[in-house]
């Protein structure tokens, strides 16, 4: 069995693989699988606006299914996140289903339900992997944005993985105005438990678009956090969230470009297939796993993800210098923010995205809202004004154990 799908179609003049991955792969190399919207938190920047559940979810059978397809299709792991993936009363039996069957697991959790007990099983299984959510390298900081006592929680599972043995666990954090000053202190945590750390963009998804104004990162903090992933190189992982910050002119480690629907796409609760984890809305909506031919179908016959493995021209951003490693930046961050697809990133690190958002028109009208409010509050009480927080100064398988994926959309944020 390989381990790796195969290119979908030749490409000719391609010479690296960057360029191969553009026009998609014959199944993902990681997918992202959000279990249920069900979450114990309220995280103001939830990607899915989890918190309650949604009684359509897939059912223990049907995600079993999903998982014979996936090993079917030769998709070497995916990333489970939700809301909280771990309050879903079956989440260690498909855990355990997916192993069992060729398809690692990477999932993300706020941990919760990570016991000694738990932590422990978890260290015997070569092909799962867990990312812990931070966002606060203090619990001044991280309980502003995820909520009382979530900082302690995290800490508290990531001591009982390190004391049950476990190594090279991700310690996730998605990286804000308030937390960029914290990178040091972020990686002395990750050190001290024996953990990796793993940063990601805040995009303008879910109640992230709420607060997307007050938490992104001022322009100077987008340099700092570029210098600071430079000088730390292949220490820290990024799951090619910050490809945008290439334009300061050295790439950054990772395929640097948008792998929506060419070699990363979501699966939500209901078995909605999204081209982007991180824009949740009907543009991007591929299919349904429900569907006659399944996961599958919707993957290599979707023509959104047709669409999206065509040769992009550009457009605005086609005549900057940068744009062989920015790629015009984050398709969800664009349209979350109200801008072109085709134009620059809201936080191009060239300023060219500034303007067009201050050239926005007042209110918030013309900005599309993103599919679904799982929220534990109801659409009206979304809150809509600024953001609380005090700004500190960071054996028998085939295959091999679970490995990093080039492009984890979701990992890490745990999701309200």
């Amino acid at each position: 069995m390989t381990t790796t799908p195969e290119i979908s179609r030749p490409t000719p003049g391609a010479s690296r693989l960057v360029d191969l991955f553009e026009y998609g792969l014959d199944a993902p190399i990681c997918l992202t699988w959000e279990l249920t919207y069900a979450c114990n938190l309220s995280c103001t920047h939830c990607l899915s606006s989890s918190g309650r559940r949604d009684p359509r979810e897939l059912t223990t059978a049907e995600a079993k299914a999903v998982i014979d397809e996936l090993e079917a299709m030769q998709v070497f792991y995916v990333n489970i996140g939700g809301g909280e993936p771990t309050v879903r009363p079956d989440f260690w039996e498909l855990i355990d289903y997916a192993t069992a069957h060729h398809v690692g697991v990477k999932f993300s959790t706020n941990g919760v339900r990570i016991t000694p007990e738990v932590a422990q099983r978890l260290a015997r299984n070569d092909y799962v992997d867990v990312q812990i959510s931070l966002d606060g390298a203090t619990a001044e900081v991280n309980d502003a944005v995820r909520g009382p006592g979530s900082y302690d929680t995290a800490l508290r599972a990531m001591r009982n993985l390190a004391d049950a043995g476990m190594k090279n666990f991700k310690l996730s954090v998605v990286c804000t105005r308030h937390n960029i000053p914290q990178m040091d202190d972020f990686k002395a945590i990750a050190d001290r438990y024996g953990a990796q750390l793993r940063l990601t963009r805040l995009r303008p998804s879910g109640r992230g678009a709420d607060v997307w104004d007050e938490l992104h990162p001022l322009p100077e903090q987008q340099r700092e956090l570029y210098d600071w992933l430079v000088a730390h190189g292949e220490q820290v992982l990024t799951g090619d969230s910050f490809f945008h910050l290439s334009a300061y002119g050295q790439a950054l480690p990772g395929l640097n470009l948008c792998g929506a629907g060419r070699v990363v796409c979501l699966i939500d609760p209901v078995g909605d297939v999204y081209a982007c984890p991180f824009a949740i809305h009907d543009e991007f909506l591929a299919g349904n796993v429900r569907r006659p031919g399944g996961f599958a179908h919707v993957w290599r016959e979707s023509e959104l993800f047709r669409s999206l493995r065509e040769p992009q021209s550009g457009g605005a951003c086609a005549s900057c210098t940068f744009y062989d490693t920015c790629k015009g930046g984050c398709m969800a961050a664009k349209f979350f923010t109200g801008l072109p697809l085709d134009g620059p990133d809201p936080e191009c690190v060239q300023g060219y995205g500034q303007q067009l958002l201050a050239d926005r028109p007042k209110g918030r009208g013309h900005i599309p809202k993103p599919s679904g409010d799982h929220s534990h509050r109801t659409a009206p009480g979304r809150r809509s004004g600024p953001v609380d927080v005090v700004l500190t100064r960071r054996p028998d398988m085939d295959r091999p154990p679970v490995s990093d994926c080039a492009e984890d959309p979701l990992a890490g944020m745990r999701l309200t």
